[in-house]
């Protein structure tokens, strides 16, 4: 059966019109498709069972997804179950292919929920879905017995009652309680009224910050190029050899270079940071005594 051109009403017309299988004849459609590979035998299985997926398909519009996307992806779920069918284990085709279908339009469902990926795992699926008929049972059974249940009571109990952890419950609500909207729809009815974009906090480099930050920079650098300078010809050239060039040189090649020990190399390396620290420390407390 075609499953992109037709509509759901020539879908469920044909669908009401194919064979009822009974289950010796299914199970022959079955292992003919397992193990000869049959198209014959798949596409007279599948057309068999389609109106099952149909009034499967049928359990979830009241999602706003369209009827004849909701059957194109239970079509695909059947095909999903007859292809991994196993006719030895003694089970229905039609048995099997029920958690097939369902997985399929679910998935479909919450794909198309929300640009925000809404959830993935079995949990979060389960959540999505029962939600709101447990919350309304719950709902029920407070007002029943005469209690008032305020929004963090409530769900509580729901994560309780499917399993889940209360920050799903609470992240699922704020999803199932409205629809996306553009950033660029406007705030008021005005003509003049801002998008909602711009009510977003721009997180780039402000202009102050960029000045007060590159001048900073220039600073250390000056302080840096003052503390280097401090040095002798030979603890700068350690010191630019091992923090300045990439990669880095090692102690024991700068020693066979300066015919010296590496051990030797390590002591004037940490007698040249001791300088510079101590140049860089003398040149911030400079700085301080002028501002203050």
């Amino acid at each position: 059966m075609a499953l992109d051109n037709a509509t759901d009403f020539s879908m469920s017309r044909q669908a009401m019109k194919a064979e009822l299988l009974d289950a010796e004849t299914e199970l022959k459609l079955a292992y003919a498709w397992r193990d000869e590979r049959d198209e014959k035998a798949l596409h007279r299985l599948i057309t068999a069972y389609m109106r099952l997926a149909i009034s499967m398909a049928a359990k979830f519009k009241r999602y706003g997804a369209p009827m004849n996307d909701l059957i194109q992806e239970a079509g695909l779920g059947l095909m999903k179950a007859a292809d991994k069918f196993d006719p030895d284990r003694g089970v229905r085709f039609s048995t099997y292919a029920v958690w097939w279908i369902k997985a399929s339009i679910q998935d479909y469902v919450m794909r198309n929920w929300s640009m925000v990926r809404t959830g993935s795992t079995s949990a979060q699926k389960s959540l999505f879905f029962n939600m709101r008929r447990v919350q309304a049972r719950l709902e029920r059974e407070a007002a029943t017995d005469g209690l008032d249940l305020d929004r963090h009571q409530l769900h509580q109990m729901i994560a309780t009652e499917i399993g889940v952890p209360l920050r799903d419950v609470e992240m699922m609500e704020g999803r199932l309680s409205g629809s996306d909207f553009s950033l660029n729809a406007v705030q008021s009815a005005d003509e003049d009224g801002r998008e909602w974009i711009d009510a977003l906090e721009d997180d780039r480099e402000q202009a102050a910050e960029a000045v007060e930050n590159s001048h900073d920079t220039e600073q250390l650098r000056e302080w840096l190029l003052t503390a280097m300078n401090a040095l002798n010809d030979r603890e700068r050239f350690i010191v630019r050899e091992r923090k300045l060039r990439e990669p880095a040189r090692t102690l024991e090649s700068l020693g066979g270079e300066l015919g010296l020990s590496k051990e030797r190399v390590r002591q004037l390396e940490a007698a040249a940071f001791a300088k510079m620290r101590k140049n860089l420390e003398a040149q911030s407390r400079e700085v301080q005594h002028f501002i203050a």
